[in-house]
């Protein structure tokens, strides 16, 4: 109902300022008026996300380091990544598990949400701080030719490309951060997209590198992204 009183209040100023213009300039303003809206309102409020935390903490930890090795760390990941897993496992809620993202546990988690709270509850988990891991020597080096080189001969693309030199990612381009995770989880994630199990990814674009990695290369990529910051 606010996008709506947002988008008729800015429509209704722009056509009484604009009256002369051309209809084919007003659609312009119209869509322009659409985007601005859309934008407001995808704003996410940390302290509202705060208060609406709660019911994450037991998995996740109160600011988004997990003390459970199978379940991610949230704290530092990026906001619009963040909102799209929940907006996921929505989906697969309420499709059965065939659309989205499936998890038997996040499902029921984030079928009440709304927009908004997904947005608030992003820009939370993204405000708080990460804790460093640490990376076994004898993963360092075999890690670091990976993730930086890839490996042509296998046509294994190097992580570096989309996560970034210290696996940062790119917020705005919807690659997460993927530094300093649990080893357990991203050997799990990996598995998952190699199998096809998870099918979230843009374009499909993990599933066909996973599809090329052993189960050494995950070990190798998840113990060297542990330490990586």
């Amino acid at each position: 109902m606010c996008n709506i009183r947002i988008i008729a209040h800015l429509c209704i100023k722009i056509i009484n300022v604009f009256k002369s213009t051309s209809m084919k300039n007003l659609s312009v303003l119209f869509c322009l008026a659409l985007s601005f809206s859309g934008l407001a309102m995808a704003q996410g409020d940390p302290e509202a996300g705060k208060a609406k935390s709660m019911t994450c903490a037991a998995c996740h930890g109160g600011d988004g380091n997990s003390m459970i090795p199978m379940n991610p760390n949230l704290a530092g990941q990026h906001a619009k990544y963040l909102a799209k897993q929940l907006a996921d496992f929505k989906t697969a809620a309420l499709s059965g598990g065939k659309d989205g993202r499936n998890n038997a546990v996040m499902n029921g988690m984030a079928v009440g949400l709304s927009d908004q709270d997904m947005q608030d509850l992003a820009a939370y988990f993204a405000s708080q701080v990460a804790k460093e891991g640490e990376t076994a020597e004898e993963f360092i080096a075999p890690g670091e030719a990976l993730y930086r080189g890839g490996d042509a001969s296998r046509k294994i693309t190097a992580c570096i490309a989309c996560h970034g030199p210290r696996g940062n990612g790119m917020g705005q381009a919807g690659f997460p951060d993927i530094s300093g995770q649990h080893i357990d989880y991203t050997i799990n994630q990996l598995k998952m997209f190699r199998s096809g199990d998870r099918h979230n990814d843009m374009n499909g674009m993990m599933r066909d590198i996973a599809a090329k990695l052993t189960d050494d290369d995950i070990t190798i990529l998840a113990n060297y992204l542990s330490g990586l910051h």
